[in-house]
């Protein structure tokens, strides 16, 4: 018998768990506004691309691109990708376009560091993640861009980004590691009937964007690749992520808006995002991650009919001194975890900073986090909640929450960690720590659970 890849293996398993979900609550992914098929299409072949695998082809992408930039007022265009395995470094999209890649097609990142462009650092981040200064630019990109759509009969985008991870892992990086995919100050993307696999960092980097939509995935690395991450949310309102299934090193989801004095400087948030339906896999990380890197203010965050397993974390909200902002206005519902070693995470004690610049003194605020309808089985701890000193995490409400401990575990006398929280707990077991014990008609209501409030700001449909 054929022994399947380990990459399909996960993502056969991510997607089967997709399917069980029921029906959902209203939210930024309900509200639906169609995108227009394009009148004009070429294909990559037309400028000389080889899809052999071997034949570097970053010309071909470029040269195409800008002569499809002469359709933007006549209904736009679409890039073709036909079936082959299209070796590439970084390039830029264009507004009203569509990259379409066939079944069968692959798009193949470069692994020689000199075919990816060098900017500048993000402005709410003042560096780069990695290391100091610059980054290298992703694979592929958009700048200001209006209605933008990446998508296909299931291709894929091949980022090769294991030598990426043996220069992070040896600190021998010259810039930041880039991206797949990366929206900066653009409006109205989808990104939709994709396979990603191996991103050097980040697989979808929406930031400093609006109307975003991403369905229909499966982004896949490796649990060596440590800090591989999904999908990132970053300084980005009215955002949709449903029906899709990662499994990465690190974080599955990541919700983030700045970094210290700069991401306060720049004071752009996170907000009304709604992930649905999603099967989630973070092998050192998180599945659902908010922070830490929150300075903008995330909020406004539903999240419902997850499924979670074989990982580090659960959902997790991560902060430090320093970073200012807020997290607040996040619901959970309707999720299953399996065979995960932390259930729900909060710190602040995240203490990495870009410079040594930021303020001390700029306290996070972390409030009105509702929790409720959750479920898991072969879980090694419930909770570790541990807030700031002058800061604590506040409004937390835990609600219909059933964890079965592994049976390794089971004898333990602590399954839940709590200092400088306070909040509320209904029908929770583990029973949770004293700071959460108060039951659900002795909290104050404008604290307690909430229900989530949806934006009148409209993602986009593909469909």
């Amino acid at each position: 018998m054929r022994t399947l890849p380990a990459a399909v293996v996960v993502l056969l398993a991510l997607s089967n768990a997709v399917e069980l979900f029921g029906a959902e609550s209203g939210g930024e992914c309900e509200k639906k506004i169609p995108i227009d098929s394009r009148p004009h299409s070429v294909s990559i072949v037309e400028f000389g691309a080889v899809g052999d695998g071997k034949t570097l082809n970053t010309l071909a992408f470029q040269n195409a691109i800008f002569y499809l930039k002469s359709f933007a007022d006549k209904g736009g265009a679409q890039l073709y990708v036909p079936q082959g395995r299209w070796l590439t470094g970084s390039f830029n999209l264009t507004s009203h376009l569509t990259l379409f890649l066939e079944k069968g097609a692959v798009i193949i990142a470069s692994q020689d560091p000199s075919d990816w462009d060098i900017v500048d650092p993000l402005p709410s981040y003042g560096r780069g993640v990695d290391v100091p200064g610059k980054r290298y630019r992703s694979l592929i990109n958009g700048y200001m861009l209006h209605d933008v759509v990446i998508t296909g009969d299931n291709g894929t985008v091949d980022g090769q980004g294991s030598a990426w991870w043996d220069l992070y892992a040896s600190g021998s990086l010259n810039y930041s590691r880039p991206h797949l995919v990366e929206f900066i100050s653009c409006n109205y993307t989808v990104v939709s009937n994709i396979t990603f696999l191996n991103s050097p960092s980040y697989s979808i980097h929406p930031v400093y964007s609006s109307n975003v939509l991403v369905r229909n995935l499966s982004i896949y690395a490796p649990p060596e690749s440590r800090y591989t991450v999904g999908i990132v949310p970053d300084s980005s309102d009215a955002v949709c992520i449903e029906d899709c299934s990662i499994g990465v090193g690190f974080d599955a989801i990541s919700l983030k808006s700045g970094w210290d004095e700069y991401g306060i400087s720049y004071g752009r948030s996170t907000t009304n995002v709604h992930v649905r339906r999603v099967g989630l896999q973070a092998t050192f990380g998180s599945c659902l991650a908010f922070g830490s890197e929150m300075s903008g203010g995330i909020s406004d965050v539903l999240v419902e009919h997850v499924h979670i397993s074989d990982s580090n974390k659960g959902l997790d909200f991560r902060t430090a001194r320093g970073r200012g902002g807020y997290i607040t206005e996040i619901t959970a519902s309707d999720i299953h975890m399996e065979n995960v070693n932390t259930a729900f995470s909060a710190t602040g004690q995240c203490d990495t900073h870009p410079d040594d610049k930021y303020d001390p003194d700029a306290l996070p605020s972390v409030s009105s986090i509702t929790l409720r309808n959750i479920t898991g089985t072969n879980i090694s701890f419930a909770g570790n909640l541990t807030g700031i000193s002058g800061a604590p995490f506040t409004g937390i409400c835990l609600s219909d929450i059933s964890l079965s401990i592994a049976s390794k575990y089971s004898n333990s006398s602590t399954f839940w960690v709590c200092s400088y929280v306070s909040g509320i707990s209904e029908s929770v077991f583990p029973e949770p720590c004293p700071e959460l014990e108060s039951g659900l008609n002795s909290y104050a209501s404008s604290t307690s659970c909430f229900s989530h409030r949806s934006s009148t700001t409209q993602p986009v449909d593909d469909t």
